[in-house]
């Protein structure tokens, strides 16, 4: 293993952390919040999970079994022999219909159960870990010293949504997707199992009128806040 000096890491663009750093990005679908925890993970140099990812290919399993996204007993058998390995390379759940399967799914307590063990795993790694999801801060790492909850409106959601799939070939009118969006936003936070919701200690960021550049830097002096606080 090579022992990088501090001021190599510093001209990378990482932030050199000497304690552990655990950064929670909640927020709805499409505001952002990926990117920006992707970006962050890169700066400290952290191990980074999208937790959605593990909801996407649970439903994934399920419609590929035949299954139904209404039955709980095949979705959390799904999602206990689910191997978390690869999934950020399987270009299937990146598709509209794995986004509304994984909104599904989630929604039932065994498979938040089944799932709530690899991902505190995930995030109590010894130098630390920045997870996005919806339930980051509130329950999978409630004792994050950074929480950011990452919202934009329900038209900037979809239209950066519908961007993204058009330009990936897939066939949706704007009007589809903006009632996915909406119909995934009452689905995740009315859910009884770990709903939605921004932790009371978390900081809002919204990115409606932002672009990336401008929502990261904003996310990155968020997470400086949070070191400065907790001696970091």
């Amino acid at each position: 293993m090579v022992a990088w000096p501090l001021s190599a890491l510093a001209k990378l663009g990482i932030s050199v952390l000497t304690q552990p750093l655990i950064i929670a990005v909640d927020g709805p679908a499409a505001s952002g919040k990926g990117t920006i925890a992707a970006r962050l993970a890169q700066t400290y140099g952290l191990p980074h999970l999208d937790t959605g990812l593990l909801y996407r290919a649970v439903g994934a399993k399920v419609l590929a079994d035949g299954g139904s996204l209404d039955d709980e007993a095949a979705a959390t058998q799904a999602a206990r022999g689910l191997d978390a390995a690869g999934l950020s390379d399987d270009p299937r759940l990146t598709t509209g219909e794995a986004g509304e399967a994984a909104s599904r799914v989630a929604s039932f307590a065994g498979v938040r159960a089944a799932l709530l063990e690899l991902q505190q795993a995930f995030a109590a790694q010894a130098g630390g870990a920045v997870l996005d999801g919806r339930d980051i801060g509130t329950v999978i790492a409630p004792n994050a010293q950074a929480k950011l909850f990452v919202t934009a409106t329900p038209e900037v959601r979809a239209t950066r949504r519908w961007k993204q799939l058009t330009a990936r070939g897939s066939d949706i009118a704007f009007d589809a997707m903006l009632a996915d969006i909406q119909r995934r936003d009452e689905r995740d936070a009315g859910r009884g199992a770990a709903p939605m919701v921004q932790a009371d200690d978390a900081v809002l960021l919204d990115t409606t009128d932002l672009g990336i550049e401008a929502a990261f830097d904003a996310a990155r002096r968020i997470v400086e806040a949070a070191r400065a606080k907790h001696g970091l």
